[in-house]
């Protein structure tokens, strides 16, 4: 059975037995301590520990997921085994407060052995020492004697305290001639059943409502039902290795299969984040995706490709998943062109790296690299460090890994100890201007401009090198500089057609537009250099913003008047919104204000803006933001007849363009202060 075909069996299955089939959740989570969706239980998590209420009795989905770094996955591994993966999807379903033991553990075995049609002298089970219910289920279910095992293996929770309960492991045997148990015995599933709340003395307490929460690895599946021992020979990866084939023009052999398997693997992972609205960057889940990205080229160039490659090969993924996840075609105009740049920036990066470490190179000792090293190519030239591990373990080279902490650590130090800070430093340039910013809200026009400042390692300098970290003063700018709670654009300087800088964010201190990225080729003060966001970007924070405004309205109109605005974060597709209100939002509020919106994005009205002075903004009743200061000239907002405000934001032109918009949580931040967070157009949908 084909890998799409599996896909689509699970889901009309639970669908048969009354399950609301949900689409997967964004790689993006809704939980602050997380940053990828790592697992099909998380987007759940509320309603599972009881803090949110369930919107279904059942339901199923097979979740996008990304394990990559910590305790989730060890990245060196993918590539060089057949079960580690960075992307992968969890098929689940999920009963919350509806059927327990009983049918869970039918469905589980139906699916398997009547609708997949496994063997079932070649599964085995586990139960935990305890669930003499579950065991006795599977007894008469199967036929078969669950291996009874403790906590590690078959007890679930969510930590020290709270919902936990056993579960039950589903595992398929390949056959006794496999000598490595781990090989031989490939775990196919594992339900949950979440029946106690446990208490800081870890007393049980039956839950008064029992949950079911199940997964199952989709690409194990795939191995399975194709009588694959290595997941990376089903048929989704054989046809994403040809694409390589086809891109590389190297044929796959043994020898190289490793580098075909990690391409293969992180083409999935930074498309499909990448395509949920993940940036490439030196921070959090940015600097992950631009890690594996990394990864790929560098094994791309192991097979001697050179140029961009997992931009060539982002068709191959939609030709192959884009049926299941239509984003990944919605977006890859986006997705393709955030590649390329990345790719063009590391190759120069590369280049410059590579000379720096075939200079030193010659002077090693006792075959390692000195830490101080690894950590100028990591800080001066993006390379991670398990990249100039990878280079150098050809060479028989390994790096002195403790001195590379120590320079890491060294550097954060020198960091806290500037207390003067980014802000502080631009404020000191007293020669600067004001940056001419008057075409941010017609930002396609070219724009060419003139360098006025480099600040480069806490220091004004007058010319920085490729590789560098950089922030930088124009004299004009289409950039819009983060204000007023929306974040400021990203994009690129380029000079004489060529990208010289990666802008990441342009800011503002007073009214000077700063923008910081990393240069891709040498800058200098009073170089001319063309200024070029990215659309697509500016596009969805544009709807974000507008889509704020709409959510204003809303709460006013649901629950009162005396609703205010109390601050904001407005990024691409995604809203923070905080505002004046003394109780918690009932889930029918909640419901209310998001039908309220979306029925006002159905209706597409038009979205005017307008510049006038203060007075006659008054006259109009367009609102303002409490505590915000305004000059003689305003900007007006109006969406239909909903919503008008004062605003120097970006904005669209019609509501409909945000497409659809979803809230994903209400909570208190401080007295009498709620906060809503709510996802817009393709994070919505």
């Amino acid at each position: 059975m084909k890998y799409n075909d599996i896909r689509t069996t699970f889901l009309d299955f639970f669908e048969s037995k009354g399950h609301k089939i949900v689409p997967s959740a964004s790689l993006i989570p809704n939980d602050p301590t997380l940053l990828f969706t790592v697992a099909g239980m998380v987007p759940w998590k509320g309603i599972l520990q009881g803090t949110e209420p369930a919107f279904a009795p059942r339901v199923a989905d097979v979740q996008k997921c990304i394990r990559a770094g910590g305790k989730h996955n060890d990245l060196d591994e993918v590539g060089f085994d057949g079960r580690h993966h960075t992307f992968f999807e969890m098929v689940g379903n999920w009963s919350f407060g509806d059927y327990f033991k009983q049918e869970a553990i039918e469905y589980s075995w139906e699916l398997l052995t009547k609708v997949l049609g496994l063997d079932p002298a070649k599964i085995r089970v586990t139960t935990h020492e305890t669930d003499e219910e579950s065991t006795e289920i599977w007894r008469k279910v199967s036929g078969k004697e669950a291996i009874r095992l403790g906590d590690k293996d078959n007890w679930w929770s969510a930590g020290d305290t709270g919902p936990c309960g056993p579960c039950t492991e589903i595992f398929y045997d390949f056959g006794a001639d496999i000598e490595n148990e781990d090989d031989r015995w490939v775990e196919l599933w594992n339900d949950v059943f979440m029946q106690y709340d446990r208490d800081a003395n870890g007393n049980l307490t039956p839950l008064p409502k029992r949950n079911v929460d199940t997964g199952g690895g989709l690409e194990r599946w795939a191995a399975v039902l194709q009588n694959k021992k290595d997941n990376y020979d089903t048929d989704l990866f054989v046809n994403l290795m040809k694409a390589i084939e086809s891109v590389t023009g190297v044929t796959k052999t043994q020898e190289n299969t490793p580098s075909f398997k990690v391409i293969a693997d992180h083409l999935r992972a930074v498309g499909f984040a990448i395509a949920d609205g993940v940036i490439p960057s030196n921070t959090d889940r940015g600097y992950v995706i631009r890690r594996i990205l990394r990864r790929a080229m560098r094994h791309g160039q192991i097979l001697g490709h050179k140029g961009a490659l997992l931009s060539k090969l982002y068709p191959a993924l939609i030709t192959e998943m884009g049926a299941a996840y239509p984003e990944l075609a919605r977006e890859e105009t986006r997705v393709t062109e955030i590649i390329q740049n990345e790719e063009n920036a590391f190759a120069d990066m590369l280049q410059n790296g590579m000379k720096l470490l075939e200079n030193e190179i010659p002077k090693i000792n006792n075959n390692v690299l000195p830490g101080d090293i690894a950590f100028k190519l990591f800080d001066t030239y993006g390379f991670p460090l398990d990249l100039t591990q990878m280079i150098l373990r050809d060479k028989n080279i390994d790096v002195d890994v403790a001195g590379f902490e120590k320079s890491m650590a060294e550097q954060k130090e020198r960091s806290r100890a500037n207390t003067k800070g980014t802000r502080t430093l631009w404020e000191s340039q007293t020669q600067l201007s004001a940056t001419d910013d008057s075409t941010k809200y017609a930002p396609d026009n070219l724009l060419r401009s003139k360098v006025l400042s480099i600040l480069r390692n806490g220091e004004f300098t007058s010319d920085a090198q490729a590789g560098d970290e950089v922030e930088v003063a124009l004299d004009k700018t289409n950039f819009y500089g983060t204000q007023g709670g929306q974040v400021g654009d990203s994009g690129e300087l380029r000079k004489d057609d060529e990208t010289i800088m990666n802008v990441s964010e342009a800011t503002r201190v007073d009214n000077v537009v700063i923008h910081k990225g990393t240069l891709v080729k040498d800058l200098k003060v009073g170089d001319i250099v063309s200024t070029i966001i990215n659309s697509s970007l500016r596009q969805q924070t544009a709807r974000a913003h507008t889509a704020t405004h709409l959510l204003q309205s809303a709460l006013r109109q649901v629950l009162n008047d005396d609703v205010e605005q109390r601050g904001s974060k407005v990024s691409p597709d995604s809203v923070r919104f905080d505002f004046s209100f003394g109780r918690a939002m009932t889930a029918e509020e909640k419901q209310a204000v998001e039908d309220l919106i979306n029925k006002w994005i159905n209706a597409d009205m038009p979205v005017t803006h307008e510049e006038m002075s203060l007075d006659e903004a008054k006259t109009k009743g367009a609102m303002a933001l409490f505590g915000e200061k305004y000059g003689d000239k305003v900007k007006v907002i109006t969406a239909g007849d909903i919503s008008c405000e004062l605003c120097g934001g970006t904005h669209i032109y019609h509501t409909g363009e945000i497409m659809h918009a979803k809230i994903n949580k209400e909570k208190s931040i401080s007295s009498g202060i709620r906060r809503i967070t709510m996802s817009v157009g393709s994070l919505a949908e």
